[in-house]
């Protein structure tokens, strides 16, 4: 007997799950359908990614609704297209039985009108991206005045976005007495007071520990210098040769480029951010199912929509910006019952984030090594054995084989294996003989963090560069900051000390970031000009009090360098004369035969 008979599902409903091969109910599932038909509640369920939510609001929605009123009596939000999308076509197949329901798609980046068109012709179930949807409402175009229910999936995405607004307005224009079903992977406060406000003594429903992981769900991760982090992913994708993952950026220019560096290299990859039209993504996202793609490399916005069966592996090279994101980026793998692995690149300066996401997902990671080069050949040595060995044998072939058999005439069973197998590992032998290990030695994680006292309290091991973009390039500190640490790959904290003046400069990172800051600045233009960044002889300045003011340095000019923080003076002050007597003699800028001159700084990338 199907489980899903036992939830007082209808016929037609439970011919639809029939159809689509689904057998047991998951527990958000098992816990929030009885619960859903059985009376007119506000609910609030809190459960992963990838733990069947979708079903859970979408068969009562489905079986509650009157189906011969043409107005809209259901509204469910989502924070992106791609997840409006996805579950407007499920909940089309859950409903396919069902005579005379409509479920239309409200988003961005297709045509307004068009959409409106669809609601006006009879929609009883609207799916739709905040955004549009407030547009639509400003515009007249949709009445969501008399619906009955409204669900608010991926609650805390949608508000991690920037869409606590539009949310607000949307369930101010619906009615009171209307039960509103909130679903989301954590309860952060902008969730909480979302139910306060607008739900009256909900239901709650938890599964798993609240904002915990998956638990089938493991957690490893890599500890390796900043400018190893793309061979990292590289020898961590030839260690697993059967990977189908989806690889975490934070920024959509860093996808773009993670992505087009590992096509070069002869990986099977494809970006997905917010930059590419809706046919780019489509397209994308299909090649992604049919395995044409091995790593997407994603930003956590375009990856919201993904839901796709069977990814082994999530790789964040590079931690996103906001801890809770990452039980987002995690529920992409261990889908459905199935296992997968979460796996972190990180830095020294970003080791104390470990330790937060675990006390978030109440789960411990592994910290593992990357393999060496010795230990990926090995791996791909017996994967390419194994899969000679499982490989059907079209006997199509059989017409050729006495041509075959003369080219490989006097071949011993033991040449003729390696010359097989040397055809397709020759290039890793090759790649890998000679590369180092890149690997950070020592695993005691807490005193590594322990080491790290506060960077404004301690100068010891911090390298100080001078670069010749200043104030009227139209940079402060903070937007320097802001260039350098997306510019270089660097984490939120691996920037400071920065001062900015008129014409140039200074800025401290860890010294084990020297070799790639020279590396990188050195070959990057701004507005069609290089940049040109030096070591500065000056560390930045003495030691701070517990009030931010120098304690030891030097006081020039009635400024120091650094500034005061407090008073958002460490950028200077714009109109400010530069003036060699401010830094101090040895932090003084160097001859160099490049200036900006007044060229307007470009726009930085925004977040995806």
């Amino acid at each position: 007997m199907n489980k899903f008979e036992q939830l007082g599902l209808s016929e037609s409903l439970l011919k639809a799950i029939k159809d689509l091969g689904f057998e047991n109910p998951s527990e958000v599932q098992e816990k929030a359908i009885p619960l859903l038909l059985e009376k007119d509640t506000d609910l609030v369920a809190l459960a992963q990614t990838g733990t069947g939510k979708t079903a859970a609001f979408g068969f009562p929605v489905i079986q509650k609704i009157d189906a011969d009123n043409r107005n809209t009596q259901a509204l469910i939000l989502s924070p992106t297209r791609e997840l409006c999308l996805q579950i407007a076509n499920e909940l089309k197949n859950y409903s396919k039985y069902e005579k005379g329901i409509n479920v239309v798609a409200v988003y961005g980046g297709a045509s307004i009108t068009e959409q409106a068109r669809e609601v006006k012709r009879g929609a009883q179930i609207i799916v739709a991206t905040p955004g549009r949807m407030q547009d639509m409402i400003n515009r007249g175009l949709v009445n969501i005045k008399n619906i009955d229910y409204c669900v608010l999936d991926e609650a805390d995405e949608m508000l991690n976005m920037g869409f606590y607004d539009d949310i607000c307005a949307i369930l101010s224009d619906t009615p009171d007495e209307k039960s509103t079903w909130l679903f989301s992977a954590t309860m952060p406060a902008e969730v909480a007071r979302i139910g306060k406000q607008f739900m009256s003594n909900p239901e709650e429903i938890t599964v798993g520990t609240k904002n915990s992981g998956s638990a089938t769900v493991s957690h490893e991760f890599y500890l390796v210098n900043a400018r190893d982090r793309y061979e990292a992913l590289k020898r961590l994708a030839d260690a697993n040769p059967d990977i189908f993952s989806v690889v975490f950026c934070r920024t959509k220019r860093d996808t773009q480029a993670i992505a087009e560096k590992l096509i070069e290299d002869g990986y099977s990859a494809a970006a997905l951010h917010g930059d590419l039209s809706q046919a780019q993504r489509d397209a994308v996202m299909k090649s992604f199912r049919g395995r044409q793609i091995q790593m997407l490399v994603a930003t956590d916005v375009a990856a919201r929509g993904i839901d796709v069966d069977n990814v082994t592996h999530v790789v964040n090279y590079q931690l996103p910006d906001e801890i809770e994101t990452y039980n987002h980026r995690s529920g992409r793998t261990g889908r459905a019952g199935k296992l997968g692995t979460s796996i972190v690149i990180v830095t020294k300066s970003e080791l104390r984030k470990i330790s937060s996401i675990e006390r978030i997902i109440k789960q411990k990671f592994e910290e593992k090594s990357i393999p060496s080069g010795i230990e990926i050949c090995e791996i791909q040595l017996l994967h390419l054995a194994n899969k000679i060995k499982d490989t059907e044998v079209d006997h199509e072939i059989d017409n050729y084989l006495p041509a075959i058999n003369d080219v490989l005439e006097g071949l011993s069973k033991e040449e003729l294996i390696k010359k097989m197998v040397s055809v397709e590992f020759n290039r890793f032998i090759n790649y890998y003989k000679k590369n180092r290990d890149i690997s950070v030695s020592g695993s005691d994680r807490r005193e590594r963090n322990s080491e790290r006292a506060p960077r404004e309290n301690n100068n010891g091991g911090a390298t100080r560069y001078f670069v010749n973009i200043g104030s009227r390039d139209n940079f402060d500190w903070m937007s320097l900051k802001d260039y350098l640490k997306e510019t270089l790959d660097l984490g939120r904290d691996d920037v400071f000390k920065v001062d900015v003046k008129e014409g140039f400069s200074f800025f401290n990172t860890d010294a084990e970031h020297t070799d790639k800051v020279m590396d990188i600045l050195n070959n990057v233009q701004l507005e069609g000009r290089r940049i040109n960044v030096e070591i500065s002889k000056n560390d930045g300045g003495g030691r701070r009090d517990h009030n931010g003011r120098n304690s030891g340095g030097r006081r020039d000019g009635g400024r120091r360098e650094g500034g005061f923080r407090s008073e958002r003076r460490e950028g200077g002050f714009r109109g400010e004369r530069s003036n060699s007597r401010r830094e101090g003699a040895s932090d003084r800028a160097p001859r160099r035969s490049e200036s900006f001159g007044d060229s307007p700084r470009p726009r930085r990338p925004r977040r995806d």
